[in-house]
C-alpha cells in the first residue's frame, strides 16, 4: 500500500506523554487540564442521560445547542448566526478542522499555513491532496508578515489557515492582521479557516478578533472551536464549526459521511450549560491567574518567558541553560528532572530549532508549584 502521509509518524504529543509516564514526570507536555470540569456541566449531562437523551442526534446536532451557541456569538460578537444552516456540532475541534478542509479542498490546492503550527493541519492538507504553503512566523514575536504572504500567493491558492489565540505560541491576531486579511480575502477570492479553539482565553485586556465579527471574511470562512478547551472536558471531543449557509451544506455534506451525528447527552448538557454565559465569561480570569503564578514561579529559573496573550500555553527560552536542540532539552528534563514539556521545532515542517520549548500552564497550582521546583534544579 502507497502511504498518504509517508512522513508522519507518531506526535510529539503522544511521545512526551508516554516519556512522562516512563519517567513519572509532571505532564506540562500535552494541552490538557489536570483538575476537573465544573460539577454543574457533570450534573446537566447525567440529567439528559437519566432523561433518555442517548440515541443518534439530528446529523448537525440539536438544536438547542445550535441555538445557545448562536446567542453566545451574538453576545460575544455582536453578530446574529442563523443555528438552522451555519452552525454544525462536530466530535472536536480537530475533526471540525479537517472536514472543512475534505470538504473544499481538491487536488493540487494550494493552502497557506503558518508556522510553528498545530500538529494536525498540514497532514490534513496532505490527505486530501492540498499543497501546503508554510509562512513562518516573525520570531520571537511570532507575528504575520504579510508582505511575504502576499508574494506566496499564486492561482492556485485557495485557502489560508489562521489560530488566534494561537498554538503553541500563545500570540493572538491583531486588528490591523484582519485588515491585511480583508484586503487578501478580496482580491483573491481565499477561503479562510480559523481555527478559534481558545477563544475565550485571552489575557490582560486583550480581545479576540473572531472571524465572525468581520462580515467581510466570514462570507468565506469556515470558525471551528471547541468545549472541550473551554470548559475542561478534552476527552469529551466536542467542538463546532460555523460557516455561511453555502458553505455549510456543503460542510454538512461531507460531515454526515465521517461520523454522521455526536454524543447526544453531552449536547443537552453543554446547552444547558451555556445558558449561564458566566461560565464562559469568568474563563480569562481563571487561566490568566495560572498564566501569571506559573510566571511568578518561573521567575527563579533560568528559563526566560515569551510574552503569552492568549490560550494556555507558555513559551520558554533556555539560552541561560543549554545549546543543545529542544527536542534534546525536553528528553533530557523530562528524564533528569522530571517535568514534561514539548519542543517548539515540532511545530515546523523543517523542525526550526529557535531553542524554545512550550509548557502547559492548565493544570493546578500545585502541579506549577511542583513542575517550577524541578525546573529551577535546570
Amino acid at each position: 500500500m502507497i502511504s498518504k502521509l509517508p512522513n508522519v509518524g507518531t506526535t510529539i504529543f503522544t511521545v512526551m506523554s508516554a516519556l512522562a509516564a516512563e519517567h513519572k514526570a509532571i505532564n506540562l507536555s500535552q494541552g490538557f487540564p489536570d483538575f476537573d470540569c465544573d460539577d454543574t456541566l457533570k450534573e446537566v449531562v447525567n440529567a439528559a442521560m437519566q432523561q433518555g437523551h442517548n440515541q443518534y442526534a439530528p446529523m448537525p446536532g440539536i438544536m438547542p445547542l445550535r441555538e445557545a451557541i448562536a446567542k453566545k456569538i451574538y453576545n460575544s460578537y455582536a453578530q446574529t448566526i442563523n443555528p438552522d444552516t451555519e452552525i454544525t456540532i462536530t466530535p472536536g475541534g480537530t475533526y471540525a478542522i479537517f472536514t472543512a478542509i475534505a470538504t473544499c479542498i481538491q487536488p493540487g490546492d494550494e493552502v497557506i499555513i503558518f508556522e510553528p503550527a498545530y500538529d494536525s493541519y498540514i497532514p490534513n492538507v496532505l490527505v486530501n491532496g492540498g499543497v501546503p504553503v508554510l509562512i513562518p512566523l516573525t520570531f520571537p514575536e511570532y507575528r504575520i508578515n504579510w508582505e511575504l504572504v502576499r508574494s506566496k500567493i499564486t492561482s492556485r491558492t485557495r485557502m489560508i489557515m489562521l489560530n488566534t489565540p494561537h498554538n503553541p505560541t500563545g500570540s493572538i491576531l491583531t486588528e490591523a492582521d484582519i485588515r491585511e486579511l480583508e484586503q487578501l480575502v478580496a482580491a483573491h477570492n481565499l477561503l479562510v479557516l480559523s481555527d478559534e479553539v481558545y477563544e475565550h482565553l485571552v489575557y490582560d485586556g486583550g480581545q479576540h478578533h473572531s472571524i465572525l465579527k468581520y462580515p467581510n471574511l466570514f462570507k468565506n470562512s469556515f470558525v471551528t472551536f471547541s468545549f472541550g478547551k473551554v470548559f475542561h472536558v478534552t476527552g469529551w471531543k466536542m467542538g463546532y464549526c460555523i460557516a455561511p449557509a453555502h458553505l455549510m451544506k456543503e460542510y454538512r455534506k461531507v460531515h454526515q459521511y465521517l461520523c454522521f451525528s455526536v454524543n447526544t447527552p453531552m449536547q443537552y448538557g453543554l446547552a444547558k450549560f451555556l445558558e449561564t454565559p458566566e461560565h464562559y465569561l469568568s474563563l480569562p480570569a481563571f487561566y490568566q491567574e495560572k498564566r501569571d503564578y506559573f510566571l511568578q514561579l518561573m521567575a527563579d529559573t533560568k528559563f526566560t518567558p515569551l510574552p503569552c496573550y492568549g490560550s494556555y500555553f507558555q513559551l520558554m527560552r533556555y539560552d541561560r541553560i543549554s545549546d543543545e536542540g529542544d527536542k534534546d532539552l525536553t528528553i533530557r528534563i523530562t528524564k533528569e528532572f522530571g517535568v514534561a514539556s514539548i519542543p517548539v521545532s515540532a511545530f515546523y515542517q523543517d523542525g526550526q530549532d529557535d531553542h524554545v520549548i512550550r509548557f502547559c500552564f492548565a493544570k493546578k497550582k500545585a502541579t506549577l508549584e511542583q513542575a517550577a521546583e524541578r525546573l529551577r534544579k535546570v
